[in-house]
This record gives structure tokens, sequence and C-alpha cells, in this order.
């Protein structure tokens, strides 16, 4: 026998990385985060192709009233159902109830590319499909919503999404709804407009936005 010491062997399937094996460079976070943004797109696209199929199958008379704003929002606004100028343009949050919401975001100092918007009943023969805005947070993944009057945060409540629990009717107290996402209840919108004292009660809840917005890490 030799007496020269056994000499390692390298496994054909597990070797040691040497200083000239090519090493991938990570992956910038702005491309992932791109990637994720190219997903939400095309997830909330699909599911508009949806709603629109659906209207077309059942020779609905009247227009989807689709989402707007940030496909990755940081908070979603959540209405029971269209106003006139949102079902003539088929977008959520147009005319009236957008431009006091852009007001009211500009005034507590929350940029308003944080804000997505969408409706309960997006088609009016369709009525409220759970089905459909429950995937809307779920491709969205916010880190707040706003339900906007009794029926929307009853439509909330109903969703029984994923660590959920439900919440109370108290406009402009910060509750949580999932471990990841917190909720403020406010009155509805449209039906804010009008009256003062309504007009008032709406912004004393609403305002509790700009607290949750100073609150949250600057990255």
């Amino acid at each position: 026998m030799s007496s020269d010491p056994p000499q390692k062997r390298t496994s054909s399937r597990v070797r040691a990385l040497r200083p000239q094996d090519p090493i991938d460079p990570p992956v910038p976070p702005e491309d992932i985060q791109d990637a994720y943004l190219k997903r939400a797109i095309a997830e909330l696209g699909a599911l508009n192709d949806e709603i629109a199929a659906w209207a077309q199958h059942h020779s609905a008379t009247t227009l989807p009233v689709l989402s707007s704003g940030a496909p990755q929002a940081e908070i979603v606004m959540v209405k029971w159902s269209a106003g006139l100028a949102e079902r003539q343009e088929g977008v959520a949050y147009f005319g009236r109830a957008g431009s006091a919401i852009l007001k009211s975001v500009q005034r507590l100092g929350v940029e308003p590319l944080s804000l997505y918007g969408t409706l309960c009943v997006k088609l009016h023969e369709a009525g409220f499909r759970p089905q459909w805005l429950a995937r809307e947070l779920q491709i969205v993944m916010p880190k707040l919503i706003m339900p906007m009057g009794e029926q929307a945060l009853e439509a909330i409540n109903s969703l029984k999404f994923p660590g959920s629990q439900p919440l109370e009717n108290t406009p402009g107290v910060l509750q949580e709804w999932t471990p990841t996402i917190e909720a403020i209840v406010v009155p509805d919108i449209d039906e804010s407009l009008d009256e003062q004292s309504a007009k008032r009660a709406f912004w004393a809840a609403f305002r509790t936005l700009g607290e949750w917005h100073l609150a949250q890490p600057p990255y």
C-alpha cells in the first residue's frame, strides 16, 4: 500500500466554488419591483377583461365601471357603486368624487399616486361580485383600505379575506383588518358632497389618513 495521504475527490454532483467560477450578480431591487408591477398590471387587466366578458355574455346595457389609480397602491378606497359621471366614463372616482378625494389627500400631504379607487358594484347588472373585489385586493395588496359608507363596509366584511377580522363601523378610527392591512372607515363620499355637515363628517374621518401616512416608515 502507498504511504501517500489519501486524495479528496470532488463529487460529480457537488463541488467547491473556485475563484474563476462566474457568480450571478444580484438582481437590483428596482428590477424586482418592476417585475411585480408588470404582474399586477397584467392581473388587473385580466380581471377587467373578465368583467367585460361577463357584460357581453349577459347583454348588459351599462358599461362596467373599472378601477382607477396605481396597481400597487398603498391605499385602496372602496365605494359601493358608481355615480353618474363614473357610469358615463366607465372609470371609478371620475368627476366630483375624484376631485374631492384629490383635494383631500393633497391637503393631508398624501401622494395621489399612492391611491387606488374601486367599487363593490362594478357593473349594474352583475350586482356585487365578492370574487372580483377580493381578487383586486389580492393583486394590489395595499397597506390600508378605506371602505366608504356602510354598504362598502358590509361588502368588505363579507369577503372573508385571508387573515381578516370584521371591521367596526367607527368612522375615522384606525383598525387592523389583516396582519398586514389596516383600515379606516369613512362616510360615503358621494353622500358627503352636497351638505355642509356631511362634508365636515367626511373630513373628520378622512383626515385620520394623514396621521396614518405620517406614521409610516420613510422607506
